[in-house]
């Protein structure tokens, strides 16, 4: 099968085209034949060396795609499933765990369904499992147009919850339009002090931000960070909590994520969709640090 391997570390040319042999799944895994990936930002992470791997790697973990072999309750050949790749999501076929993978709902293309693993699940995870939000609360969320963002902020206000999204001037429009009640640039505001008692502060950015973002939190509240080390003597002095975590599959709310895209509950931005075989510029774009939603990889066949 083609897959992009990786057989070093460096700048986005490092990532080829290569035949590879094909995965098998082991117990309780499946097979998918992938239709669609998607890069996150811990893939090119990954790739300047910034992150341990064992080399050579297939890279990417959010997949989309048919099962064409199972050897796992509750999925058969055939089934239409989204999910997180075990074997890496950059190439024609991966293998996948059960209990990281959802059934993929009909009304939801193969190249939007691929964009909701990694980021659907962080951001529910931030919000709900990490930062305790409920309704009538506020969630200050920064990155709001990215990838994990632009979610966190429709489920907040999903949730009953007002959402604020930071961001530069030109993803405004686009946050606000997504249910945010107001907006901070911070190219021309200060974000420690344009907002305060704030009960979520989620950071999904990281660098110098993360400091601004305690500044604005309530005593009793909660930064939750997904991007930085946390700040937990600052936070501690403050009454608060400061609180890093990775996401953790789960099948449940996978199946919720792609329920809500369904039913037009929740939409998810994909800024570009690439072929496979330009995954460099893929990497190059999402590196960049600047993109609005989820880059998407097309397998054609």
């Amino acid at each position: 099968m083609q897959a992009v391997l990786m057989r070093e570390t460096g700048g986005p040319q490092v990532l080829g085209l290569e035949e590879v042999e094909r995965p098998e799944p082991g117990d309780g895994q499946v097979l998918v034949e992938v239709h669609a990936a998607s890069v996150n930002p811990i893939d090119w992470k990954y790739r300047r060396g910034l992150m341990p791997k064992q080399l050579p790697v297939v890279l990417g973990n959010d997949v989309s795609g048919k099962v064409v072999s199972s050897r796992a309750e509750g999925f058969a050949e055939g089934d239409e499933v989204f999910g997180i790749a075990l074997s890496g999501g950059y190439a024609e076929f991966a293998t996948a765990p059960a209990a990281a993978i959802a059934i993929k709902p009909a009304g939801v293309s193969h190249e939007q369904a691929a964009a909701l693993p990694v980021a659907g699940m962080t951001a529910w995870q931030a919000l709900f499992d990490h930062g305790g939000l409920q309704a009538g609360q506020t969630a200050l969320i920064a990155g709001a147009a990215g990838g994990v963002g632009h979610l966190a902020v429709q489920l907040a206000r999903r949730a009953g919850a007002s959402a604020v999204g930071i961001g530069s001037s030109r993803n405004r429009d686009f946050v606000l339009g997504l249910g945010a009640e107001r907006y901070i640039d911070y190219t021309r505001e200060d974000v420690a002090t344009a907002l305060s008692d704030v009960d979520l502060a989620f950071d999904a950015v990281g660098a110098e931000i993360t400091q601004s973002l305690l500044a604005t939190v309530r005593t009793g509240g909660v930064l939750v960070t997904i991007a930085n080390a946390p700040p937990e003597q600052e936070a501690a002095a403050r009454g608060a909590r400061a609180v890093l975590f990775s996401m953790t599959p789960n099948p449940g709310q996978l199946s919720e994520i792609g329920r809500l895209v369904a039913a037009g509950e929740l939409h998810v931005e994909i800024a570009e969709v690439f072929a496979l075989s330009r995954v460099s510029r893929a990497h190059e774009l999402s590196e960049s640090g600047h993109t609005r939603g989820k880059i998407v990889l097309r397998v054609d066949r």
